[in-house]
């Protein structure tokens, strides 16, 4: 199997497991806005199969998501994490294949992503709902959506991404580790 062939069934794992990873926190939707249960696989995604695989399946899953199941909503939810999650696995790629490959750096490349892929998020957000009769989006919103209701998914992308990422290196199973 080429190497493309093989990003591609792995970018099509990825998506699956974002697509039934969000099923354990189905019951308590609050605790999946604190667990971000969908950033996990696509962050992996990017690393693992670099930035245009991570952003495909950052594109694609929260949109196939809403549209299957409808959660989340898609407006202006599905929409803005799109681009969130598209971002993250863009980000994630870019920093690892270019930043240097010391297990160190696993933590400096998932930080920058997803500091960016909040910022695109806000970003997204304030734009989506500037074209509404709704509220429009604040920096308090921001700040509160962003950060402060993600801190438990921020720790738990921090602790998680890291090992799974490092032992793929160690176990020999990524390119360019």
């Amino acid at each position: 199997m080429n190497k493309q062939l093989k990003k591609l069934v792995l970018t099509g794992l990825f998506i699956a497991i974002g697509f039934v990873l969000p099923f354990a926190t189905a019951q308590i939707p609050q605790i999946g806005q604190m667990l971000l249960p969908m950033h996990i696989p696509v962050l992996i995604c990017g690393f693992v199969c670099g930035w245009r695989y991570g952003l495909i399946a950052g594109l694609i899953l929260p949109l196939f998501r809403s549209v299957t199941l409808g959660m989340p909503p898609m407006f202006p939810i599905a929409v803005a994490m799109s681009f969130e999650l598209a971002a993250y696995g863009l980000f994630a790629g870019l920093f690892y294949k270019y930043l240097p490959k010391k297990n160190i750096f696993v933590y400096v490349d998932l930080i920058l992503a997803m500091v960016l892929g909040r910022i695109v998020w806000g970003a997204a957000m304030f734009l989506l709902l500037g074209f509404t009769a709704q509220a429009p989006f604040s920096w308090a919103a921001f700040m509160n959506g962003a950060f402060i209701t993600a801190v438990p998914g921020i720790i738990l992308q921090l602790v998680l991404i890291p090992i799974i990422i490092i032992a793929l290196k160690n176990a020999r199973l990524m390119e360019n580790a």
